[in-house]
């Protein structure tokens, strides 16, 4: 079998065989250029109704890149036919293997796909020597026409959280199914009216079916679910409350006690130096001299004693799984801080008191938004592998590639 014959087979360009071919160089590489022709008396598929025929209307040479052979590129000149259809007038002939005004192969097209799904834009073009702008195209209509419009049939519960998209304070929602792991849906904003396609996508029915949400502490977030969701139960999460609890009180009061030792410039030193340390769980501190200035800090000062063991306390009211029982603890909770006169610790628990619904909600709805921030981490990595994003829409269709669910 001669070589064009064997690599016509292999090419598998139905409807057209190998005219000739030719190796040219081209800055310094060489290339394979194959020139093909329509087989003789192939009748033709009409791209519009997909009738077939044998009238051809006009043609136009296209150059195509194909998959390199052993390594060396490959371009395909095609005589591109228009057909002469009866019902649709002048249209493109429909061909398996290369998609209508395409420049590249549908088979070199859904190898770049995959390779995107491990590499970056840049790196994949660099790979098959495309432009960066093919590339993306290429990787864009695929994840399309791979995830489709979201299936948000049979969703009763889902979680939110915020992303941070560009520098500059610009952030996105990702919405997710928590017990499929699946990202439903990712919009830029988040506030209330950012939200609110997604409950427009959802439906009448989709609306009233939903049965909890949990998120951080967003009013937009929890206001619009209330208008759209009213039989929804909003479920704050722990990991929010004790990260505010972090800010608002921890860090308050250790500023605050700094500032009364600036006599004392070891023990200020201490106590400045202690941010992180305080914020971290007892249980992940695991070096001896953290465990030792920890136990020395907390010793030495009674405000930081106080709030530090306030923060685990309020940890123990996501334990609960009977809302009587822990609507008790808070009770007990709210007691002690307002008796501690700690200003910020009596601040929080004051604001934190008007969130209570949705912390109890936890016990029948044990939700969190820790499955969110592992999205996020991944949300991060996939920004970075790209050196970020020009395209929402594209960075949006990776995240939701990125979690489409247990298909259990």
């Amino acid at each position: 079998m001669a070589a064009s014959q064997c690599i016509s087979r292999l090419g598998a360009w139905e409807g057209y065989e190998i005219d000739h071919d030719e190796e040219v160089r081209r800055a310094g590489v060489i290339w394979c250029v194959i020139h093909l022709r329509s087989v003789r008396r192939a009748r033709h598929c009409c791209s519009g109704c997909g009738s077939w025929m044998r009238s051809v209307h006009d043609w136009q040479e296209r150059r195509v890149r194909d998959l390199p052979i052993f390594g060396v590129p490959v371009e395909l000149v095609v005589p591109r036919m228009r057909l002469l259809c009866p019902r649709c007038g002048p249209k493109l002939e429909q061909l398996s293997w290369l998609e209508p005004y395409a420049r590249v192969t549908v088979r070199l097209a859904d190898s770049v796909a995959r390779l995107c799904k491990l590499m970056s834009i840049r790196h994949v073009a660099q790979f098959y020597g495309l432009a960066w702008t093919t590339v993306k195209r290429i990787d864009k209509r695929h994840l399309e026409r791979e995830l489709g419009p979201v299936d948000l049939a049979g969703v009763h519960v889902i979680a939110m959280d915020e992303f941070a998209i560009h520098k500059g304070h610009r952030y996105a929602t990702v919405i997710v199914e928590p017990y499929r792991k699946q990202v439903l849906w990712v919009g830029l904003g988040r506030g209330r009216a950012d939200i609110r396609p997604f409950f427009e996508l959802l439906g009448a029915a989709g609306r009233a079916g939903l049965q909890a949400v949990a998120m951080d502490m967003n009013a937009g977030y929890a206001e619009e679910v209330r208008a759209q969701c009213p039989g929804a139960k909003i479920v704050y999460d722990l990991f929010h409350v004790v990260a505010k609890y972090g800010r608002q009180v921890i860090d308050r009061v250790r500023v605050d006690q700094a500032n009364r030792l600036r006599g004392d410039k070891a023990a200020r030193k201490l106590v400045k130096g202690a941010r992180w340390l305080l914020a971290r769980n007892l249980s992940n501190v695991t070096r001896a001299q953290d465990l030792v200035r920890l136990r020395d800090l907390l010793k030495a000062n009674k405000a930081l004693f106080t709030v530090y063991v306030m923060k685990d306390d309020l940890k123990t009211l996501w334990d609960y799984r009977h809302s009587g029982y822990a609507e008790r603890f808070w009770k007990q909770w709210y007691g002690r801080a307002m008796r501690s006169r700690i200003e910020p610790l009596k601040a929080f628990a004051r604001n934190l008191k008007g969130y209570l619904p949705g912390i109890l909600s936890h016990c029948r709805w044990p939700l969190g938004t820790n499955l969110v921030e592992g999205i996020n981490n991944k949300i991060k990595v996939i920004k970075r592998m790209a050196y970020g994003f020009r395209d929402d829409d594209y960075f949006f269709l990776k995240i939701r590639a990125a979690f489409p669910g247990d298909r259990r």
